[in-house]
């Protein structure tokens, strides 16, 4: 196989290895910290509630339960987050596993048979370490973790990230699509109140 062409399929396999590295640690950290986080911002705000007249607001506490509602939805990765972790570290062991055949792909100018070998086994492995569902968010602590806390550059250097096709998630995408339609459909509704309120008479209508 062309040295080149190795050296990009190798960049391209360690993309989505050590992306689903950091994956699966997002899961674990969002797992493990978020419940403590939310335990003490919730007291911190039922304490200072005590002194700011707008934290006892109705609102803020109808915030605070709709917090503590989405750590319920947290518990249910609790059981498996010790697989998530085991699944992050076997996946950064065959990232570096991939760093070291670039390396010597490099070095020796060519990509042996036992090459081709090692990257078959790796493709299995990592599909075999792969958790299939992962907590909600966990993919933009992910792109964080990859493309600002880890170092990429021998990746980068036979696989091009693009900013904003590869570096910000498509669900940052979409939701700002979300707010934009709620934005103008907000807009839109205020600027003809008759709207509004011939839906509150439909609604009220015996």
């Amino acid at each position: 196989m062309d040295q080149q062409v190795a050296l990009k399929l190798i960049a391209e396999k360690a993309y989505d290895v050590g992306y689903s590295a950091k994956l699966h640690f997002s899961t674990y950290d969002i797992v493990e910290k978020a419940p403590g986080w939310v335990g003490l911002i919730s007291l911190v705000i039922g304490v200072l509630a005590l002194y700011i007249d707008f934290l006892a607001a109705k609102h803020v506490s109808a915030l605070i339960t709709v917090i503590g509602i989405c750590s319920l939805y947290i518990t249910y990765y609790a059981d498996s987050k010790e697989q998530y972790f085991q699944a992050g570290n076997k996946l950064t062991e065959l990232l570096d596993e991939l760093k070291g055949m670039s390396a010597r792909c490099k070095s020796n100018q060519q990509f042996t048979a036992a090459d081709q070998d090692q990257l078959d086994r790796i493709t299995t492995d990592f599909r075999s370490a792969c958790q299939r569902k992962h907590i909600l968010f966990s993919g933009w602590l992910a792109h964080k973790k990859f493309f600002w806390d880890h170092q990429i550059d021998w990746i980068a250097e036979h696989r091009e990230f693009g900013f904003f096709r590869d570096k910000i998630p498509f669900s940052v995408y979409a939701l700002m699509v979300v707010i934009l339609i709620a934005l103008v459909g907000g807009s839109w509704l205020a600027a003809h109140p008759e709207l509004l309120l011939s839906l509150k008479e439909v609604c009220t209508h015996e």
